[in-house]
């Protein structure tokens, strides 16, 4: 396999993998395509490698901009924005756990807590097992998210982070 080869599997499987994170298809193989890219790469050069119109392109690049995983970059002379993607994979999955929180679990969390407080005077019996499974379900969401945190806050630990670089050798 040529390196050519290598880069288009890499941006299919990549674009596959986005999904799993919540984010479409497009926007994953962009990520992908600035990932490996050596520089930064205009919205133009990332609609021809990926044969993506420029709406899609315009669209998913701001996405990755919010997700904190893409940053613009000027060329002085150019009027062009040049797009080049984080490459530090700690970083990345650190800013995708953030997002993934922010996005999927915090507004669970919100409906949880509302439901917890559940008084039904009909059926008694049912409205106790409902508010079991909600209970058990709110535990266990607590701890993904203090998970979360601790993955995320990480970071901002100097013992954490240098005992991580360690375990990522």
């Amino acid at each position: 396999m040529n390196l050519k080869e290598a880069k288009a599997k890499f941006i299919q499987a990549w674009g596959t993998l986005g999904s799993s994170w919540g984010i479409n298809r497009a926007m994953a193989q962009i990520h992908a395509l600035l990932l490996i890219s050596e520089y930064a790469l205009s919205a133009e050069e990332v609609m021809e490698a990926l044969q993506i119109s420029r709406g899609n392109a315009n669209m998913n690049l701001r996405a990755l901009i919010d997700w904190g995983l893409v940053y613009k970059e000027l060329k002085p002379g150019d009027r062009k924005e040049y797009f080049i993607a984080e490459k530090d994979m700690w970083k990345v999955a650190t800013q995708v756990a953030k997002e993934r929180r922010k996005r999927e679990l915090a507004p669970m969390m919100t409906v949880l807590d509302e439901l917890s407080n559940l008084e039904d005077s009909i059926d008694p019996v049912a409205s106790k097992r409902f508010s079991k499974t909600i209970a058990d379900i709110k535990h266990t969401a607590d701890k993904a998210d203090n998970t979360l945190e601790l993955l995320i806050k990480a970071d901002e630990n100097w013992f954490m982070n240098s005992f991580l670089k360690v375990l990522r050798k």
